[in-house]
């Protein structure tokens, strides 16, 4: 039986303190209210966190994708730019990915 080397460990215990740390602020945690919505900045977070917030969703039905208690126009606007960016980083990351295979002489 192979031991698992230290880096591995490392990158272990590394994933398992990002997983707690992402699901630390979760929309539905119960952190906001009617008297303390989500603003942008929140529904920025609430966006980059929405792939675990979906994964927890079937553990903790409490626990949604998106704030309902939430200041409107800007916390939608903080969500759907982080929601965009994550997609539009991948598919830039995919196009460069396929254009070095094409050209492995091209960056």
């Amino acid at each position: 039986m192979k031991r698992m080397s230290v880096s591995k460990i490392a990158l272990v215990a590394l994933c398992a303190v990002a997983v707690l740390v992402l699901s630390s602020c979760l929309p539905g945690d119960g952190a906001n209210g009617p008297e303390k919505p989500a603003g942008f900045f929140m529904g920025f977070w609430h966006g980059v966190v929405a792939p675990i917030s979906l994964v927890v969703q079937i553990f903790k039905p409490a626990i949604r994708v998106y704030e309902t208690f939430n200041t409107g126009f800007w916390y939608d606007l903080g969500f759907w730019l982080a929601i965009s960016g994550g997609a539009g980083g991948s598919a830039a990351a995919a196009k460069r990915s396929k254009r070095r295979r094409d050209d492995p002489d091209q960056d």
